[in-house]
């Protein structure tokens, strides 16, 4: 079951290329997971994610455990 967006995430998503989107998806679920086994709770800037992407971040490595 798809997790509905919340508008901020929306609208952040919406700001970048197609092409970028599923990136964003998978960054904004990884740092979600990060957050929420950090804090107990999701805190997740949205815009700054897509700002982040679209200076060009990327995953290049495999997590270290």
């Amino acid at each position: 079951m798809e997790q509905k967006r919340s508008e901020k995430e929306l609208e952040a998503r919406n700001s970048l290329p197609e092409e970028l989107r599923s990136i964003f998806d998978e960054f904004v679920s990884d740092y979600k997971y990060a957050a929420i086994g950090r804090y107990g709770k999701p805190y997740v800037s949205y815009i700054v994610l897509a700002d982040m992407i679209r200076a060009g971040w990327r995953l290049s490595a495999k997590p270290i455990k």
